[in-house]
């Protein structure tokens, strides 16, 4: 027995391909975790207490949740609808916690020792929990109270859970049974308190009698870890520490084993239903994928060094998490993005193991072939329209391909070539490129002959489509040019990791996408440019004027061949888009449907016609369209096109800013007039006397009052009326005598001299001046003056002398 398991562990073994890993933390051991059935969030209990909450499309942690006492977390659930969690540890206390709120509402104790599982009811307010006191609890948790305590297993129950539809629940023991509990009764208590206080009192001493025993199970040699119900049949699984994974199905009267899935080497921690497959993980490092038709696994995970402990399944999306000794992922079983191609205006894709296309003229779609694999979808798709031959290939079991003719009428493939390689693409009507295992290219005819075999390309592990008679080759930083003909690279470009290619539809341009990464080049492999996402990249495709249209995750975004890029809309799910057509997007979404989206392309167009100087067209999508928003004429001011960023500001104090830079001198005066402020009229002064308006200068200086730079603006003009009646006017005689020395008015030094009593030089002047009769005049006064000055002096000493004798 033990040698044929371990045969059957070896032939697994063989199995075993790369997770498709979309999140992954590093923590203490995951115990327990919880998908959010709308956002993007997961939750994770570890065995140190600490519950965590991150978002795994983003890959943040969100928040801590630190309450339990010492001990490991081990159950955790989400409320299905309301901002809730709860969650059951090792200090045997059950936690309803408000995850907006960010903090605990209240406690619910009654269990005598560790709380494994904990789960929310999807209709009524209950939460079942198991625990190793032997029992099961239910819990109303808007009552905050124990409604049921279920009795009968002997041993710790490991896990218990509601069926998502019917009046049941599940429970696993280490007994080495399965219980199924019937609680319909629940819905039939009373709301009298008195009663209810007597069922609580009955339920803590007895059991209660509201929830009957439906099924016991019995079948496994070991402690059972782990049980599920099958979503809609009327179906359980199973896991134990016989290492077997079990499946039984029930009626109303009995249950009974259908189905023993074997190869797990250590203890079953958990399994469960994920659509049409059964999921495993065990303490042998493993999780399995199990196809229950064919009895085998299909896929097997594995990590080098850490126990597997914990499953949970996105209840709507592709997405399964495991946890395990040093944190968890978050990995898809299969890749939601279809296998297509674009030929012409035909696209031909995969859609549930069938090859389909769509023409997007007639909007006809017609399946064309049902493809012979059924267990894993192939990673691309090639196809010859003048030989009617489609070339898949498939990147599990090391890489395989299938050429497939298609038959003009039916869905059954005439006939199919296979071929293992690392990948597979066509180059001309009738040929096709695959590299072996030792990297060389292989090229094959229609009949799956080898033609030639080329030396390796460089360090190349993978190939692309290009244009006729050529393929793009993959290595780990850079994408080569191969010409099938010269037999030689005709081009590089510095690429890291590309995933994906995609072509304009003149093949003049290149899109090399990466995880985080674009590269666009030409059809040379000369790079154009470059960008970078902190989001996964998942498709792209060219417009008619070379633009890439993209998306992330949870965008549709732009990058013109300048590098300059933007946002589109916000989407809601990941899409794929296949052909870009004027205002319209084509894309297939992740049920591999063609759907199509008309966006807005008013900015990128726009920005598109000002890198070309399509002048014309900037105006004639100024006129036809409104288009604002700071970003831009951010954008349109880093071009240096600021008086085109003028039609699109409303706000003054932009629009004045952007006036200025360009040297829009009445735009500015406009718009000064109606801010009316006066580090507005400053700055356009300044600009006005740059471009020498001096009009517009002096009144901006008339407008702040700033007397001085009026003064001199006349003064530099020679406007000496105005400058006069200003001199006129100006009680700082200072001010008043320089500009009478810069205007040679003689008359007017005289005149302030003689204000501030300096009549010893307004004698001088006019002396010097040939005024004889002023100075005459200034000479008497002066000489009065001094007369007077005598005089008080006189009597100013005789009063000293006085106050000293």
């Amino acid at each position: 027995s033990t040698q044929s398991t371990w045969d059957g562990y070896k032939s697994y073994q063989l199995k075993i391909v790369e997770m498709l890993t979309k999140f992954e933390t590093r923590s203490n051991r995951v115990k327990g975790l919880s998908f959010h059935s709308k956002r993007p969030w997961i939750l994770t209990s570890l065995h140190n207490g600490v519950i965590q909450l991150w978002d795994y499309r983003m890959g943040t942690l969100i928040d801590r949740f630190e309450e339990h006492d010492a001990g490991p977390v081990r159950g955790i659930d989400f409320h299905p609808s309301q901002p809730l969690f709860c969650s059951g540890g090792d200090d045997y206390k059950i936690k309803v916690w408000n995850h907006k709120l960010r903090r605990c509402l209240f406690t619910l104790l009654g269990h005598l020792d560790y709380i494994r599982t904990v789960q929310f009811h999807k209709e009524q307010p209950w939460i079942v929990s198991a625990s190793d006191d032997q029992t099961l609890r239910i819990w109303n948790w808007q009552g905050r109270s124990c409604i049921s305590v279920l009795t009968g297993h002997n041993h710790y129950v490991m896990s218990a859970s509601f069926h998502p539809k019917e009046d049941l629940v599940v429970s696993a023991s280490l007994d080495q049974t399965l219980r199924v509990w019937d609680i319909s009764g629940l819905k039939k208590q009373k709301s009298n308190t008195s009663e209810l206080l007597n069922v609580n009192l009955n339920q803590e001493l007895f059991g209660g009698n509201d929830v009957m025993v439906k099924l016991i199970l019995e079948g496994h040699e070991k402690g059972v870890n782990w049980a599920s119900f099958h979503p809609t049949h009327p179906l359980i699984v199973s896991g134990a520490d016989d290492r077997s994974i079990r499946i039984w199905k029930m009626d109303d009267a009995r249950g009974f084993e259908i189905e023993q899935l074997r190869g797990h080497v250590n203890n079953v921690s958990c399994v469960l239903y994920f659509k049409d497959f059964v999921i495993s993980n065990s303490e042998d490092r493993t999780i399995r994928v199990w196809d229950v038709k064919q009895r085998s696994a299909i896929h097997t995970f594995r990590r080098d060094s850490d126990r597997f402990w914990i499953l949970a399944a996105h209840p709507d999306r592709n997405l399964i998490a495991a946890g395990h000794d040093t944190g968890m992922n978050v990995f898809k079983l299969e890749r939601e993005r279809p296998a297509a191609t674009l030929c012409g205006n035909i696209l031909y894709w995969v859609r549930d193991r069938q090859l389909r296309s769509y023409d997007f003229e007639s909007k006809q779609e017609d399946p064309l072939v049902q493809l012979r694999r059924n267990t894993y979808p192939p990673l691309s798709l090639s196809f010859c329209p003048t030989e009617r031959m489609a070339l898949f290939y498939y990147d599990n079991d090391g890489g395989t391909f299938e050429l497939y003719t298609v038959p003009k009428s039916g869905t059954n493939p005439e006939d199919v070539k296979k071929g293992f390689y690392s990948s597979a693409v066509f180059f001309s009507r009738s040929k096709f490129a695959v590299m072996d295992k030792t990297k060389q290219v292989v090229l094959r005819n229609k009949n799956n002959d080898i033609i030639k075999v080329l030396s390796p390309i460089g360090s190349a592990d993978y190939l692309f489509p290009a244009a006729n008679g050529q393929v793009l080759a993959r290595s780990e930083d850079k994408v080569s040019l191969f010409d099938m003909a010269q037999k030689k690279v005709i081009g590089e470009c510095s690429a890291s990791k590309v995933k994906y290619v995609v072509w304009s539809a003149d093949m003049n341009r290149v899109a090399l996408l990466a995880k985080h990464q674009i590269t666009i080049a030409t059809r040379k492999l000369k790079s154009v440019c470059s960008l970078h996402e902190n989001t996964r990249i998942k498709s792209g495709g060219f417009d008619e004027n070379g633009v890439l249209i993209y998306t992330t995750l949870n965008h549709l975004k732009y990058c013109l061949p300048s590098g300059d890029t933007g946002t589109i809309k916000t989407l809601e799910s990941p899409i794929y888009i296949v052909k870009v057509e004027g205002n319209t997007i084509h894309f297939l979404d992740r049920e591999a449907k063609v759907n199509s989206m008309d966006i807005d392309s008013t900015e990128y167009r726009f920005k598109t016609a000002l890198a070309q100087q399509q002048y014309n067209e900037v105006l004639r999508i100024v006129k036809r369209t409104n288009i604002y928003g700071q970003s831009l004429v951010a954008y349109l001011q880093q071009k240096s096109f600021p008086e085109v960023a003028m039609h699109f500001v409303k706000d003054n104090h932009i629009r004045f800013n952007l006036a200025i830079e360009c040297g829009n001198l009445p735009v500015a005066k406009e718009t000064a007039l109606q801010l009316n402020d006066a580090d507005s009229w400053r700055t356009l002064a300044d600009v006005a006397m740059q471009h020498g308006n001096v009009e517009l200068c002096e009144l901006a200086y008339q407008r702040t009052n700033d007397v001085d730079r009026l003064m001199f603006l006349y003064l530099l003009t020679g406007n000496t009326d105005k400058l006069q009646k200003l001199m006129d006017n100006k009680r700082d005689v200072n001010t008043r005598f320089q500009y009478s020395l810069f205007l040679g008015d003689h008359e007017s030094q005289i005149k302030v001299l003689e204000e501030t009593g300096q009549y010893a030089l307004a004698y001088k002047v006019a002396e010097g001046h040939q005024m004889e009769d002023k100075a005459a005049t200034l000479l008497t006064t002066l000489q009065a003056s001094l007369q007077t000055s005598e005089q008080d002096a006189a009597t100013v000493l005789s009063r000293v002398e006085a106050q000293l004798a």
